[in-house]
């Protein structure tokens, strides 16, 4: 697993579950600013409406002049009846409250204030309103949110990478261990192989040597995953069609002496004449790592099925097993996890076939009973998948 998406991940994890967490203080936050906005508005009506009501104070009937009723840009205002009939106003919506009081209705504010009866211009009441606006609280809290989630994920990530460190020390350790093995195991392997094939022609064959072949086939199936593990990165897998059915019973064949090591039968229902486009390095790894780990998670005298059937628009080989079967189906495609560590094995071969799938965009399907047996299903489709 690439270890800076992994922290990654993991930060944006951590930093949802607290976004998340932050939402009942935000929501009582925003309340209660809401709340003194509400209140600070109220007195900002009762101002202005200490304004109008002095300006009518000052206004002198038996000059015989029109009084210039006080208009304001952010304030509208009006005088009313005792039935709430409008005697002036510059409000525009009906109003649906019937006393004084201050009222809150569609984000608008209104102050009702009473008046001595019959003393301006027979008006009871005093009505002024405005629009509140919560837009800068929610500014407010837009940026702080951002700012401490941004803050956290930084932060999240930062101790996530420090944390990763010795993991990833032991992962850089481990690949160049592999690096290292693959010069050393190369030239013995190629020498083991040489003299079984010698040894075969002038001998016949018998259950040691059968042995010596299994374990000669165990050994180069680890090295060409280690070999691939090294080159995938550097080199460039081009894709050639293949003829699958046969591709799949070679493989079958190649193993068959391992799984006689442990009297398994591996039993072949190969659909004829399916073709595909894929890389033929690649596609050995998915099958060669399937059958291994169905031969190493077997059960003494067990049996093996693959299976390659044709449907309408897709192929799907499956690997089934009657084995061990899989406890923690999550972590099986971990680099060097291994389920199992009494039956050897590096635990990368299921890691590179991830890597190879999830590239081609190959389906795996995995049905598995601890102790009962798995079964790896693989789907191609088309463009990899051809009818011709």
């Amino acid at each position: 697993m690439n270890d800076n998406r992994y922290a990654f991940k993991n930060a944006f994890l951590y930093t949802m579950l607290v976004a998340v967490l932050l939402l009942a203080p935000t929501y009582l936050y925003v309340t209660y600013m809401k709340y003194v906005t509400e209140i600070q508005y109220e007195f900002k009506l009762k101002r202005q409406s200490h304004l109008i009501i002095r300006a009518m104070e000052e206004f002198d009937a038996k000059e015989k002049q029109a009084f210039d009723y006080p208009r304001f840009r952010s304030f509208e205002s009006g005088l009313y009846d005792v039935h709430f009939n409008p005697v002036f106003t510059v409000i525009q919506p009906e109003l649906t409250f019937q006393k004084a009081g201050y009222y809150i209705q569609d984000g608008y504010a209104y102050l009702v204030v009473a008046l001595p009866e019959r003393r301006y211009f027979d008006a009871s009441y005093l009505v002024i309103g405005g629009n509140v606006s919560y837009t800068r609280i929610y500014q407010d809290v837009v940026i702080i949110l951002l700012s401490i989630t941004a803050l956290i994920f930084i932060l999240s990530l930062f101790f996530l990478d420090r944390f990763a460190l010795p993991f990833q020390r032991i992962n850089q350790r481990l690949d160049q261990f592999i690096k290292d093995s693959m010069h050393e195991i190369n030239t013995p392997l190629s020498i083991i192989n040489v003299n079984i094939d010698l040894y075969h022609r002038s001998s016949p064959s018998n259950k040691y040597l059968q042995r010596i072949k299994a374990a000669t086939k165990t050994l180069a199936t680890l090295y060409n995953d280690m070999d691939y593990l090294i080159k995938n990165e550097r080199l460039s897998f081009d894709y050639e069609p293949i003829h699958l059915s046969h591709y799949l019973q070679e493989r079958i064949d190649y193993f068959s002496e391992v799984a006689a090591l442990k009297n398994i039968t591996i039993v072949p229902l190969i659909a004829p004449d399916i073709t595909i486009v894929f890389n033929p390095t690649q596609l050995q790894r998915i099958i060669d790592n399937n059958i291994s780990n169905a031969i190493k998670y077997s059960h003494e005298e067990g049996q093996i099925e693959v299976i390659l059937e044709r449907l309408k628009d897709r192929c799907v080989i499956h690997f089934r097993d009657n084995g061990l079967g899989i406890e923690d189906v999550e972590r099986i495609f971990e680099r060097y996890y291994r389920e199992n560590r009494d039956k050897g094995g590096f635990g990368i071969g299921l890691n590179i076939v991830k890597s190879i799938i999830d590239k081609a965009g190959i389906e795996l399907h995995i049905e598995s009973v601890y102790g009962k047996g798995s079964t790896f299903s693989y789907t191609f489709y088309p463009p990899i998948y051809t009818t011709a």
